[in-house]
């Protein structure tokens, strides 16, 4: 294992889980459906908990998770640009377009997250000890969590651009509904959308 790009790695990750946590501070402002603002609300708090698991398993591996590096800068400065695109979205004034910016960022950001996590899975299946233990555990708790964001906010982002279109939504979208947290599954929930 490269030990100096697993360290890069988890740095970058942990930087991401920070930047979505401001990601969905910003977002909160731009919803305006109630079930996707509750929902936001909860990967809210589960992104708060991704930032400890990460710092967590940064100190069992005795990486100092404050080192900052270029990649690292980089992943804070993408971060800040989704930020900074509601902000602008919000100001401009028109709240269902702002509504829709939101999910976009919300959606781009997950599915980096969600790449991450599959990396840390696939490393954490390479290594063994208290380090291994660690990023184990850490993918256990977080995989299924970081599945739902990503699929289930696709599944938003659709309905809620299709109702700005003034198509028909499927809201809550199906992804909700059927509980998704695979592809297949998001798929197929996508699929049977068209059966409504």
């Amino acid at each position: 294992m490269e030990m100096e790009v697993l360290k890069e790695m988890l740095l970058q990750s942990l930087e991401h889980e920070m930047g979505g946590v401001k990601i969905y501070e910003a977002a909160l402002k731009c919803v305006q459906n109630e079930d996707l603002k509750e929902e936001w609300e909860r990967y809210h708090q589960e992104t708060e908990r991704h930032v400890q698991i990460l710092h967590d398993v940064m100190a069992q591996m005795q990486l100092d998770p404050e080192e900052q590096t270029p990649g690292r800068k980089i992943v804070h400065d993408m971060g800040a640009s989704f930020v900074a695109a509601m902000q602008a979205s919000l100001g401009a004034g028109d709240k269902d377009q702002a509504e829709i910016v939101a999910c976009e960022c919300v959606v781009l950001a997950e599915e980096k997250d969600h790449s991450n996590w599959q990396l840390i899975g696939e490393v954490a299946k390479k290594m063994t000890g208290a380090e291994g233990k660690a990023l184990k555990d850490a993918y256990k708790e977080v995989e299924d969590q970081e599945d739902e964001h990503y699929y289930h906010s696709k599944g938003w982002l659709r309905e809620l651009s299709m109702q700005c279109l003034g198509m028909e939504a499927v809201l809550p979208p199906p992804e909700e509904r059927k509980h998704v947290k695979t592809a297949i599954g998001q798929a197929r929930a996508e699929q049977s959308r068209k059966s409504h």
